[in-house]
């Protein structure tokens, strides 16, 4: 559990340092929102498209070696990034960091499976969920502090001891369980997968500067769609998939992953907005930025242990519903946010977003966890980590898109939507809100019907499926 919480701490603390540094990374190198939001969206492109691939490797060879090596690469790459000469090199070396925490995130989960008896994976992955919150809240607070101190790069070398530390635990006790054998890699599986997960990727991306409608954002998440269906066809086919499809013909586990993505995408594409409100409309410093961004992973961190072992004595799928209903009425508050919210104001309407998504995380990820038999845990680890990643670099497309598209509307005549009046930053702000709130609200209703059909099947005495 330490070793793997160091990963999570190290990759977590990192995500949202670089959130809260964005503003100054559009000063301080002299760039423009649109490509600064590169330096978030390269890293998530790159673990997007390489998880599902090393999940699949770790349970193929073993999952300790490819942690062990990503948390060196992960802290090499973050020296590298504080480096940086320019947006460009940091964006490059983003990726390179990407490729690390690629090796760590695909297969924390699944180590944490394998370590821990299904009565207690609830609450162990609840724990998991904890750190997580540990590194949301320390990233900012850490974060504006650096920033205000010491200067942007520092948001980077900071992951230095933590790396050294996770890297040699990893390796002293990370389990080295020896997989079942006989298995081969999917590689033509592999590639086309990757080339159709970084084409919708790229699409979604894009279409957030060219618009949606352009040809050649279509044309791309046409070649998209069209790869996945040949993965499909290939999957179908091999002897060893890399994805086993026969997993998805459990309902419940789809409806878990599906409301797993819309919940990052919501609170990613929320997250990578408020430094914007906080600073550009409210005029708090970095400092300040970066305390008052801590509210809600400061809660998400409190509800996470306790509902994942809450969810091992009732069941995941009831707090699901439960998470899910509070953190629609948290998005539904954070509509009163104005130009004249204070920061007691603002910390009282986050917080129940961060209640929310701390009841519903860990029992999700238990239920997706708890569904698959061993032989599947790293690929499976590596897909619950594609529907957060996805859901995260979807909500930032999109949701980005659309703020700035109502900012603009508001006040054709700015340069772009960061200096845009205040009224006209607050009113885009409410109207992606409202998109973000109509998300969660649908996947309330499939957890809800989830909820049911689980209940019916178990009263009929069959199993869910």
């Amino acid at each position: 559990m330490l070793a793997v919480a160091m990963g999570i701490f190290l990759g977590t603390i990192d995500g949202s340092i670089v959130n809260v540094a964005l503003p100054t990374l559009v000063e301080e190198l002299h760039t423009t929102f649109a490509h600064v939001q590169w330096v978030v969206l390269g890293y998530l492109l790159t673990l997007a498209s390489l998880v599902l691939g090393i999940g699949r490797l770790g349970d193929i060879i073993g999952k300790k070696p490819i942690y062990t090596v990503g948390f060196g690469l992960f802290t090499l790459g973050s020296v590298l990034a504080g480096l940086s000469p320019s947006v460009g090199w940091l964006i490059g070396l983003r990726i390179f960091q990407a490729l690390g925490a690629a090796m760590v995130f695909a297969l924390g989960f699944a180590i944490i499976t394998e370590a821990f008896p299904p009565s207690q994976r609830g609450r162990a992955l609840g724990i998991s969920g904890g750190i997580v919150s540990v590194g949301i809240v320390v990233g900012p607070t850490l974060g504006g502090l650096l920033i205000d101190s010491l200067g942007w790069r520092w948001i980077f070398f900071v992951n230095l001891p933590v790396g050294i530390i996770g890297t040699y635990t990893a390796a002293r006790f990370v389990p080295n369980v020896p997989p079942s054998g006989g298995e081969r890699f999917d590689f033509p599986g592999a590639a086309v997968f990757f080339t159709a997960l970084l084409a919708l990727m790229l699409g979604l991306t894009f279409g957030q500067f060219r618009g949606f409608g352009d040809a050649l954002v279509l044309g791309v998440i046409a070649f998209a769609i069209a790869a996945l269906a040949a993965f499909i066809a290939i999957e179908r086919r091999v002897e060893h998939p890399m994805l086993d499809l026969s997993l998805f013909r459990n309902r419940l586990l789809s409806v878990n992953l599906v409301t797993g993505w819309a919940s990052f995408a919501a609170i990613a594409g929320v997250l990578i907005l408020l430094p914007f409100y906080l600073e550009n409309v409210l005029g708090f410093a970095p400092r300040a930025v970066g305390l008052l961004l801590a509210a809600a992973p400061l809660t998400l961190g409190l509800a996470a242990p306790p509902s994942g072992a809450i969810s091992d004595r009732v069941g995941p799928r009831p707090v699901v519903v439960v998470g899910l209903a509070v953190l629609l009425a948290g998005y539904v508050l954070m509509s009163t946010l104005d130009t004249e919210t204070g920061a007691l104001s603002y910390v009282l309407v986050m917080l129940p977003v961060g209640l929310g998504m701390g009841i519903f995380q860990s029992p999700n990820n238990s239920a997706i966890m708890g569904s698959v038999p061993q032989r599947r845990l790293g690929v499976t680890s590596g897909l619950l980590t594609i529907t957060r990643i996805t859901g995260q670099l979807s909500g930032i497309a999109i949701l980005g898109t659309v703020w700035a598209a109502r900012v603009m509307s508001y006040e054709p005549t700015a340069a772009e939507p960061s200096v845009a009046s205040r009224g006209a930053q607050v009113a885009g702000l409410h109207d992606t809100i409202l998109v973000v709130a109509a998300l969660v609200a649908l996947s309330l209703a499939l957890a809800t019907w989830g909820l049911v059909v689980e209940r019916r099947e178990a009263a009929e005495g069959g199993s869910p499926g």
